[in-house]
């Protein structure tokens, strides 16, 4: 049974339930909290914000308060809150994600869409990412999310913010420190490779690993990749500022 003293934490991830990243996560946060995971059961990175509306959903049990789910990061979240958790969740996480999400990432990430969900849902989140997503090193990672964890449930997060916390490609200690950032602007060698299947026809593949940045002062790649944590606010609100100002003085409307 759940401790209703103790705060509740939903954890998923878009690497899947068995993610050495996530085992990582639930560990410490279990200092925190009562974890409960509901995980997709496989990979579903770079899924963004997307919703499973055109087939059923299927759950699995993964261990004591441990759930594998069909779907996507955000399926996993809107099932935990809305079905399977005995109450709402007092903070969300999601990660530790083998491979950074900055700059422009963040439009794509399953990971940070797992707490995009959350905070259109009113509830504080936190997603976690590591630069390295060969061979990661979590020991600090887990370390600092225990650390941030306590703050966002000691001070709570403006409606619509969720957080996004990177971790640098270094061995455990060797972080520089901690940086608040903005985000920057992230790109990578945009291939496709094509090839043909047995049959001769041919399909295509979205490659490219080459990691490139622009050299943006505070922003989060800079942080990231000169050896600093970085720790930046995402809001869950599209609207452009100033956008209205804009399209009102083009003179369109009737």
């Amino acid at each position: 049974m759940p401790d209703a003293a103790r705060p509740l934490i939903l954890a998923t991830n878009d690497d899947g339930v068995h993610a050495p990243g996530l085992r990582m996560l639930e560990a410490a946060l279990a200092e925190v909290g009562d974890v409960w995971t509901i995980a997709p059961e496989g990979p579903q990175s770079a899924q963004s914000h997307s919703l499973t509306l055109h087939k059923p959903l299927r759950l699995k049990p993964r261990g004591e308060r441990r759930w594998a789910a069909s779907g996507t990061p955000t399926d996993c979240v809107f099932l935990a809150v809305n079905h399977l958790l005995p109450r709402p969740p007092d903070l969300v996480v999601s990660g530790i994600n083998h491979g950074a999400n900055i700059g422009s990432d963040v439009t794509y990430s399953g990971t940070v869409a797992a707490v995009l969900e959350a905070a259109l849902m009113g509830l504080p989140g936190i997603a976690f990412s590591h630069l390295d997503h060969r061979a990661p090193d979590f020991t600090d990672g887990a370390a600092y999310a225990t650390h941030i964890a306590r703050e966002v449930l000691d001070r709570g997060l403006p409606d619509g913010v969720h957080l996004n916390v990177n971790f640098p490609a270094v061995a455990a200690g060797e972080a520089k420190g901690v940086k608040v950032t903005e985000l920057g602007r992230r790109f990578y060698d945009n291939k496709i490779i094509v090839k043909e299947d047995p049959r001769g026809t041919p399909y295509y593949w979205i490659g490219g690993d080459g990691f490139h940045h622009d050299d943006i002062p505070g922003s989060d790649c800079n942080a990231v990749v000169d050896g600093w944590i970085s720790v930046c606010a995402l809001t869950c609100r599209p609207q452009a500022a100033g956008g209205t100002e804009l399209l009102r003085g083009w003179g369109i409307e009737r």
